[in-house]
């Protein structure tokens, strides 16, 4: 079996609030391996973005431990982490975080070439399967909302990272538009290789992915 590409052990996570300590995760275990995708549910303050937050390196645990791509990210500092996430995984959030200056195309290419990794073939491959060749010269704000995504999505794609992190990636789409969103990703996906980890409130949605997985009250649950 190939080893996980994302791993977490115990991992725990709390932040004081006005009201005193409010512990999100008590013990969370999650694995993922290459080309899995899995889709982790759960209510609001469930600690799903917690989780996801966590597994890029964006933030630190309070016990246990993460490795992405076999790196314990307890061990590593702030920029060692920032390294090791532009080179190896991909982030989507629901807000679609698209750099303003910047043209369709300059956006998708910016991860890929934050990290030395422009494929121009992949890049061409992404803007014509994203429907965006006709987009490329404008700039975010001349799109619509399931455009944005669409970019967003791409950009995440365009380095061929080996781990995708999705957190409510169609949350600002009406159904439909989402839907063929989440098509389209899980399609690119499949042809990159990478795995996915995606965020969802959505059991509809979560049943597209191999796996599902529950977070109540801290902890894993049965899906």
């Amino acid at each position: 079996m190939p080893a996980p590409l994302l791993e977490a052990r115990g991992v725990v996570k709390s932040y004081v609030t006005p009201q005193g300590r409010l512990q999100i995760l008590k013990g969370v275990d999650l694995s993922l391996g290459p080309g899995e995708t899995l889709a982790l549910m759960g209510e609001s303050g469930s600690g799903k973005s917690t989780l996801l937050n966590l597994a890029a390196g964006l933030d630190a645990a309070d016990a246990g431990e993460i490795r992405l791509c076999g790196a314990r990210l307890g061990e590593l500092g702030e920029a060692e982490r920032a390294r090791l996430r532009r080179e190896n995984t991909g982030l989507v959030f629901q807000r679609f975080n698209l750099i303003a200056s910047l043209t369709v195309a300059q956006n998708l290419s910016f991860q890929a070439r934050l990290c030395g990794r422009l494929d121009a073939a992949w890049q061409a491959e992404l803007t014509e399967r994203l429907g965006l060749a006709r987009l490329a010269a404008r700039y975010p704000e001349a799109l619509s909302g399931g455009q944005q995504q669409r970019v967003a999505i791409g950009r995440a794609l365009a380095a061929q990272p080996k781990l995708i992190l999705a957190d409510e990636p169609t949350g600002n789409l009406d159904e439909a538009s989402g839907d063929e969103a989440l098509a389209l990703m899980l399609d690119l996906v499949a042809a990159s290789g990478a795995a996915l980890l995606m965020v969802t409130h959505s059991a509809r949605l979560a049943g597209r992915l191999a796996r599902r997985a529950r977070l109540e009250h801290g902890v894993m649950a049965p899906a």
